[in-house]
């Protein structure tokens, strides 16, 4: 299995809630979030744009508590 180098959102501070991302073989993008590191979600690059362009767009916001 290859190590992921996991590189940090400039958008995160030195707190928690940071947001990593990895680009896996194959060109898969990996994403996961500081608390639950052993969560990782696995997209391809159209996959991240569409859920990017989604939470800027407000489409997930009735999902916050």
């Amino acid at each position: 299995m290859a190590v992921l180098n996991w590189q940090k959102s400039s958008y995160s501070s030195e707190s928690a809630n940071c947001i990593y991302l990895a680009v896996a073989v194959g060109g898969t993008i990996k994403l996961r979030e500081s608390d639950e590191p052993e969560v990782v979600i696995t997209s391809r690059a159209d996959g991240l744009r569409a859920l990017l362009r989604g939470v800027k767009a407000g489409e997930f916001d009735h999902l916050a508590p």
